[in-house]
């Protein structure tokens, strides 16, 4: 009998897979990529079309050697790693360092699938296809290019600003938009507006907003201080209401589209407080594959990277039966609601995330999963079943209520005041049954739409109060995950496999820091962007990078090569690079100070806990001193107690970011950094972050709930588990994750890039 040896990234996928097949099938895990651009080098022959040299990380060789042997013993070799670029590119290379590019003894098969399900599988093997090169061009293209700004640029960084920064096209960019809304903030003149509230009764009380005076619409800025308003107020005084107008219309609302990576990452963070990093983990989980029961284990929601928003014939008719079944025929569509991809680029054929099996419905699974495996399956199973499901209606209903103030001794009538209230009440829940979408702090108002008693015009209501109330303008609000991914999509920066990165990134690199769950840039991140803004700005400019998005996408359908696309970026970056290498000096920030020890000018440096004050005759002159606290408190309840005094510590703003500060100053002087969050859940309590602390030996990673929850970890956790115990996966040392667990011997290697000791 023929042996089929099958290869696919992860260990969870090839143990899910392997219950699908019969003994004629053998499936192994690459663990990820087995091949990457070197550590120690650039790694990139610019003279020679940009041509890249791959190596076998030392840590991988030997899962090499073992797919060799495999290999050797199987008549076919079936690659079924994920259908994106990066699996593409997976298997390209494992077809390369495995020797089976001109193997005439073997026949090497591609297989692709949206889910991970016994029918999806067993229909893949009946239809394999060729390596898709065009996609490996475009992942490769995407790595050369990255390569090349990280390689060229993070150096210039380290002689201008500090060793060990670095530049990159995406994150860069993600760092430029969250500075400059943190400027916007800065510079922001609040405006004082008022507004005036009407209560009033027929029947019952119901509300109206001062809409017009004399026919007039009001903006927000219309009345503009106390005075103002008081003088309205006066002016209607003991003065009767009449509805002059009631207007009712009948309102639809349909649902919101199924989910892609990207409003996945953003509903998650909205409704379950999820980073993009920590949605991306337990999607992923969902993903490769769940014991149910006594069932053998199977994908539980399609593929996680997509930016479509189709759904299968098979899952319109799958939802449609499970609505019939659940919730009646009054809820069960005459034909199935399609929606139009609205990115223009959108990344080959996927499907939209969805679960593998609507019968699966959460309630029925909850005992199989964790907590939060089990949220993220509830907002994916609800999504999806609500965009199958007819419209909401709504009988909306607007009524004006007049009220004509003193007459005027000049003019003789009174001025006419519109106050407009608004209410609607739900005819038919719809798909508000089962799903209501989450907004943006941005994107509300503050005003609720209430029940209106039945009202006719004529009516009289009685004017029970009028009340003038004081408003201030609000600065733009900082940026979230949910919000900055939505930023960087309409901007067409990144892709659904680089949100979550980007977002991580920019936090381990403290060019921001998360605070409340909203982004702050810090002192670092205002730096190094204002140099890339002033210097380099094509590497910054949403434009551009958006341009070069759409330029991989063209690689990725052929309609590109990708040598080009390089060239066209590299030779005018090069040269500016090499310009702006003799004309940048150093950054230094002066104080306008001497030195008390050598009267030279005393300067800002930075260093391993943040920014100090430094002669700069440095090495000659060693005097130092730390930096004085001036900057303003903004967060007092941070749940931190100052270890020097005991008392509370509080988040302050300085110029150029946030920092940690004892609230005893100035007679105590305690500060420090503020924890950087991992995005990784705690797994003993579930309701905390693992967040980076600092103790005698260095840096340790505990639970945001402490002392409530005591689990702590003696490196970064990466997010995954465990193939072997389900225990968390940590950073370890020579570029090599391990399992946390000391009674597991997991251990495996990792991409460069991926990897804090190596990026």
């Amino acid at each position: 009998m023929n042996k089929s040896l099958v290869i696919v990234e992860s260990p969870t996928k090839a143990k899910t897979i392997s219950r699908f097949l019969n003994n004629q099938y053998e499936v192994a895990a690459s663990f990820g990529h087995i091949r990457d651009l070197p550590s120690s080098k650039m790694g990139v022959d610019i003279e020679h079309d940009f041509e890249p040299t791959y190596v076998i990380p030392p840590k991988a060789k030997k899962k090499v050697a073992e797919l060799k042997s495999l290999a050797k013993n199987a008549d076919e070799i079936i690659l079924a790693t994920d259908e994106d670029r990066e699996g593409e590119a997976i298997a390209w290379h494992l077809v390369q360092a495995l020797g089976l590019k001109n193997s005439k003894q073997k026949t090497v098969n591609r297989i692709a699938f949206h889910e991970i399900t016994k029918t999806a599988i067993e229909e893949a093997l009946k239809n394999p296809r060729e390596l898709d090169l065009h996609l490996v061009d475009a992942q490769q293209a995407r790595r050369v290019l990255d390569r090349l700004v990280g390689y060229e640029l993070s150096p210039f960084l380290w002689k201008k600003v500090k060793r060990g920064l670095s530049a990159g096209r995406v994150q860069s960019v993600a760092v430029r938009l969250i500075v400059e809304r943190e400027q916007e903030i800065q510079k922001f003149k609040p405006q004082e507006y008022w507004s005036i509230v009407g209560t009033f009764n027929k029947d019952s009380n119901f509300a109206g907003k001062l809409a017009k005076i004399d026919g007039k619409t009001l903006d927000k800025l219309a009345i503009k201080n106390e005075v103002g308003a008081k003088k309205i107020v006066a002016d209607l005084r003991n003065r009767p209401a009449e509805v002059v107008e009631v207007a009712k219309k009948e309102v639809r609302r349909n649902p919101a589209a199924p989910f892609t990576t990207s409003t996945l990452q953003q509903e998650a963070a909205r409704k379950l407080g999820f980073s993009a990093k920590q949605t991306m983990m337990y999607a992923q989980q969902l993903y490769e594959g769940v014991e149910i029961g006594d069932q053998e284990a199977t994908g539980l929601i399609t593929y996680m990277r997509t930016d479509s928003v189709n759904l299968s014939e098979f899952a319109l008719n799958s939802a449609k039966e499970t609505i019939a079944a659940r919730y009646g025929q009054d809820y069960v569509l005459d034909n199935p609601r399609r929606f139009a991809t609205k990115s223009k680029n959108a990344q080959e054929a996927h499907e939209a995330i969805r679960p593998t099996d609507f019968l699966r419905d959460p309630d029925s699974i909850k005992n199989y999963l964790d907590r939060n495996q089990h949220r993220l399956y509830d907002l994916i199973w609800k999504r999806a079943i609500a965009t199958q499901m007819p419209e909401a209606v709504f009988d909306a209903t607007s009524v004006d209520t007049e009220i004509i103030g003193a007459p005027d001794a000049k003019v003789g009538a009174g001025k006419k005041y519109i106050f407009r209230s608004t209410g609607q009440v739900i005819k038919f829940d719809g798909f508000m049954k089962v799903y209501l979408e989450g907004t943006d702090e941005e994107e509300t108002n503050g005003e609720e739409e209430g029940l209106l008693p039945e009202l006719k015009k004529g009516d009289q209501p009685k004017v029970i109060k009028i009340i003038p109330n004081q408003h201030f303008t609000q600065p733009p609000p900082r940026y979230t995950d949910a919000s900055l991914i939505k930023a960087l999509e309409e901007q067409g920066i990144g892709r659904p496999s680089t949100y979550a990165p980007t977002i991580t990134t920019i936090q381990e690199r403290d060019y921001v820091n998360k605070i409340d769950k909203k982004f702050h840039p810090t002192e670092m991140g205002f730096i190094v962007n204002d140099i890339l803004v002033e210097h380099f700005p094509k590497v910054v400019d949403l434009q551009f990078t958006a341009k070069m998005e759409e330029n991989l996408d063209e690689i990725a359908s052929g309609g590109k090569d990708w040598v080009p696309v390089i060239r066209e970026f590299y030779g005018p970056f090069h040269e500016n690079l090499k310009a702006k290498e003799k004309a940048v000096e150093k950054h230094v920030e002066k104080l306008g100070e001497k030195c008390p020890e050598c009267g030279k000018d005393l300067v800002l440096k930075f260093g391993r806990f943040g920014k100090f004050i430094a002669c700069s005759n440095y090495p000659e002159c060693k005097y130092t001193r730390p930096m004085p606290e001036d900057q303003k408190m903004i967060d007092e309840n941070k749940g931190e107690i100052c270890e020097k005094c005991g008392k509370p510590m509080a988040v302050r703003f300085g110029k150029f970011g946030s920092f940690l500060g004892c609230t005893g100053y100035p007679e105590c002087k305690n500060i420090k950094k503020i924890q950087k969050g991992t995005g990784v859940a705690c797994p003993k309590c579930g309701e905390g972050e693992l967040v980076e602390r600092r103790g005698k030996r260095g840096p340790f990673y505990s639970c945001s709930k402490y002392p409530q929850c005591k689990f702590l970890l003696p490196t970064k956790p990466t997010g995954e588990k465990c193939p072997k115990c389900m225990s968390l996966l940590i950073y370890a040392k020579g570029g090599t994750v391990k399992c946390s667990s000391k009674e597991c011997d997991f251990t495996k290697e990792v991409q460069a890039e991926n990897h804090p000791e190596r990026a």
